[in-house]
């Protein structure tokens, strides 16, 4: 195989016409520029230039093997110029997969801030449950994924985000609830709404009864925050969210926080991405700024 450095210098020489111009951009001398012609030459077995008073110009032979190596430079250069672009986000994608409450609760704002700075970079979600979020990521359809701790997975990386903390809620139909201690088991004597069975939320809330000799069955199963908020307010009984979701609606009295006689442990939001696997350059720029908000 030919020395990649020697079509470089053919490249070069054939592109200016001279020897010496080519020698200028390359930063070596005029003889080593004819060194390398010749060595390409008696490698190919064939003559790729013919000297004139103005310099060199290409034989048949030259022009041919020109053509194919105008189109890899061409190649190269276009791939320099992508990386270049990568580098300096002015292209360049991330997919992201979390559930729709950790997409517009706690994404969000990041995704906004992030667009600002990069506004050239795409960016996709991908909606899904936790078991689906690890899939897809193991799959490679997910750069990223946000999923609630904890997760145990030897092929994933966790960093940790923001501790989010779980309450009860409900409308003002069942405001009494608020007012004082409730066990967990008068709770279950109220319609209780929860997520469907097989959230990283249900799982959760569902271990929690358990763990008091409970067994927690649901009225009413959803598939969003925002209609677990919208079912709780309007009266169809007790919803259990991430209290920094609702913090609107416990302020304007639209909902009231449960105050149950048990402790709900508070739990952290995973950032996760495979091991092994190295994030493109606009990927880690936003882990970068989930593991440090604010700043």
């Amino acid at each position: 195989m030919v020395n990649f450095e020697l079509y470089k210098v053919f490249y070069l020489t054939a592109k200016t016409g001279s020897l010496s111009k080519a020698a200028k951009e390359l930063y070596i001398t005029q003889p080593s520029v004819s060194h390398s012609i010749k060595l390409l030459e008696d490698t190919l077995g064939l003559q790729l230039f013919a000297r004139t008073s103005k310099g060199v110009e290409l034989t048949k032979e030259g022009a041919v093997l020109f053509s194919y190596i105008e189109q890899a430079y061409n190649f190269i250069s276009l791939a320099e110029e992508k990386l270049s672009e990568l580098r300096n986000f002015s292209s360049g994608e991330i997919k992201i997969g979390g559930s729709d409450s950790l997409c517009k609760h706690y994404l969000l704002p990041f995704l906004e801030s992030f667009h600002v700075q990069y506004p050239h970079v795409q960016i996709n979600l991908v909606h899904g449950t936790t078991p689906e979020i690890v899939k897809h990521l193991k799959e490679g359809k997910i750069d990223i994924g946000i999923v609630r701790t904890p997760i145990l997975d030897d092929q994933l990386q966790v960093r940790e985000g923001i501790t989010i903390q779980d309450c009860f809620v409900t409308g003002p139909k069942y405001r009494e609830l608020s007012l004082g201690k409730v066990s967990l088991a008068k709770l279950l004597t109220y319609p209780i709404i929860l997520f469907s069975s097989n959230s990283s939320s249900r799982k959760f809330v569902t271990r929690l009864f358990s763990e008091n000799g409970l067994l927690l069955e649901p009225e009413i199963e959803l598939g969003s925050v925002d209609l677990l908020i919208e079912f709780a307010k309007i009266g169809f009984g007790v919803s259990f969210v991430t209290k920094e979701f609702v913090a609107k609606e416990l302020a304007d009295g639209s909902l009231f926080e449960v105050n149950i006689d048990a402790i709900i442990p508070s739990t952290k939001i995973g950032i996760i991405t495979l091991k092994n696997m190295p994030l493109s350059t606009a990927a880690s720029a936003f882990v970068a700024e989930l593991e440090s908000p604010g700043s």
